[in-house]
């Protein structure tokens, strides 16, 4: 039997008691990053709501500088707010997703920790249950991505275009054991802390590969499960947005594979009255160390 087969679930259907029962006495921390998401987050953090108390135990929004009501919005839908520069004060912080990620290991304590972006439209409460499942009723699981169809705009189908276009063709070529994954980029994905809390992060976009990446190199294809989420509804980015995106991810899976990458200034080109004038942008590709590593430091 294939990994797909053995650690593929199409119809995941645990239900809160199953996860409740399988977890035992193990914790469970939701995480949401947020940057500007006022629109969205609530519904998010409602979604989860029902769970708390029973499959989850803590429901914490990481807020990373928003300047509209993310926090206002997530503190009056149920969640614990922490803004990114509260956690590990002493450590400035850099920006990118990965950063936020990172930090929400020392602002939480549960034994498995999901995460669930914050831009999501029509979240459904399953999310938590299935990404869950796996992990706490398989031995050797510290790893769950979820997939989806993901609709771009009025499309019935054709999201994830840098996962296609890009971590599709760049794992086939340098890490090809982990092709069966269906959605190698995506946001909702769970893991034990023992795992998350032993590997770096890397501080911007390259975070969700990275870890896969980690994942697969310390504990084996079977160290992976994935399960289907159905239909991921979220906001759509602009081509330029996403080559940002790219490069960031394409630093981080070359580091992580052993292949040199330059950690330089990223030029793409826009059109201004007619003429086509370079645009540069900064792509940090470097790493946070392993939580574990950090907590352990004296501090003060």
């Amino acid at each position: 039997m294939s990994w797909f087969e053995r650690r593929t679930w199409q119809e995941p259907g645990w239900a809160p008691e199953d996860i409740v029962t399988a977890k035992g006495d193990r914790t469970v921390s939701v995480v949401l990053p947020a940057l500007d998401e006022e629109r969205t987050v609530g519904d998010v953090v409602a979604s989860v709501r029902p769970l708390v108390g029973s499959v989850v135990d803590e429901l914490v929004v990481v807020d990373s500088g928003s300047t509209d009501r993310t926090v206002q919005t997530a503190e009056a839908a149920g969640a614990r707010v922490v803004r990114r520069e509260d956690v590990l004060p002493d450590l400035p912080t850099v920006p990118g997703k990965g950063e936020v990620l990172w930090r929400s290991l020392a602002a939480t304590s549960g034994d498995f920790v999901v995460f669930l972006d914050s831009d999501l439209v029509d979240p459904d409460p399953s999310f938590v249950l299935s990404l869950l499942g796996p992990l706490v009723t398989e031995s050797g699981v510290h790893l769950v991505k979820g997939f989806y169809r993901r609709p771009l705009r009025l499309e019935s189908s054709g999201g994830g275009r840098v996962t296609e276009l890009l971590a599709r063709p760049v794992l086939s070529a340098l890490r090809p054991s982990l092709g069966g994954l269906v959605q190698p980029l995506g946001g909702e994905y769970a893991g034990t802390r023992e795992f998350l809390e032993s590997v770096p992060f890397a501080a911007g976009y390259g975070v969700e590969i990275g870890l896969l990446l980690d994942a697969e190199a310390r504990y084996g294809l079977d160290g992976l499960a994935q399960v289907n989420l159905g239909v991921r509804k979220h906001r759509n980015r602009s081509l330029l947005q996403l080559g940002v995106m790219s490069r960031q991810i394409l630093g981080t899976a070359l580091a992580r594979c052993g292949v040199p990458a330059a950690d330089a200034p990223f030029t793409q080109f826009v059109q201004v009255d007619e003429e086509w004038l370079p645009d540069v942008t900064e792509v940090p590709v470097a790493d946070r160390p392993p939580m574990r590593e950090v907590l352990a430091r004296p501090r003060g």
